[in-house]
């Protein structure tokens, strides 16, 4: 099992095809050979949780079989005509999943390889559905302590992305190392106190960590490749 999560970006005047895109390209992936799993996704615009979307720029998280059929789908198939059609810039990383728990639309999307030994960077994914009824405290609490994220120790970069606005959100970010997570998640007070509201407000009605092995990267966002040199 291979993941891939594939950022890209319209020029302002095609933002109207992106959307498009958001309807069109579901046909040819629910087709597409060697993809277990799959998400169209917006994103916000600090990277992380937002309210305020980024038009320009949108997503796409897919599990495969193995690298060829991702290949194949990057270099060959309807999507990838179509991004090169609309000369979007895109970037792309490639992961291998190490640790999940939780699920996506009922599922459980990732086949973990434990890995004690691994002390590398590491990619992080966390998504909710929010609660329509927690919607506010969740929105009232989330900001702040998602701002702290790029300036903690071993924040490399993060991307906000999601399924739907307000509620179906997600945050991929990519850190140093794993310690270096944890002393985010729960050194921070403001960050941990925002767990604690979550878990005992019931915010979600569903949710899903992972961690993952960045495996390559290649393209740019915005003119650069946010992990260049730090996967070798």
């Amino acid at each position: 099992m291979i993941v891939s999560l594939t950022i890209v970006r319209y020029k302002k005047w095609r933002v109207p095809f992106a959307l498009l895109a958001m309807a069109i390209l579901r046909l040819p992936l629910s087709l597409q050979k060697g993809c277990s799993f799959w998400k169209l996704l917006g994103s916000g615009k600090n990277g992380t949780f937002d309210l305020q979307p980024d038009w320009q720029q949108w997503g796409l998280l897919a599990v495969w079989d193995d690298r060829a059929s991702f290949e194949q789908f990057y270099h060959q198939s309807f999507i990838a005509f179509w991004w090169d059609f609309f000369l979007v810039e895109k970037w792309t990383i490639l992961l291998s999943p190490l640790q999940s728990h939780g699920k996506w639309d009922d599922k459980q999307p990732f086949d973990t390889i434990a890995d004690d030994n691994y002390t590398g960077p590491i990619a992080v994914l966390t998504r909710a559905t929010i609660r329509f009824n927690k919607l506010k405290q969740f929105w009232g609490n989330v900001d702040g302590a998602a701002g702290l994220m790029t300036t903690a120790k071993g924040y490399i970069a993060s991307f906000g992305i999601g399924e739907a606005p307000l509620y179906r959100q997600a945050t991929f970010s990519v850190w140093e190392s794993v310690a270096d997570v944890k002393a985010f998640a729960y050194g921070s007070r403001e960050h941990a106190e925002v767990i604690r509201k979550t878990r005992e407000g019931n915010w979600y009605k569903e949710e899903l960590f992972a961690r993952f092995k960045p495996m390559a990267t290649f393209g740019t966002i915005k003119g650069q490749d946010p992990l260049k040199g730090l996967i070798l």
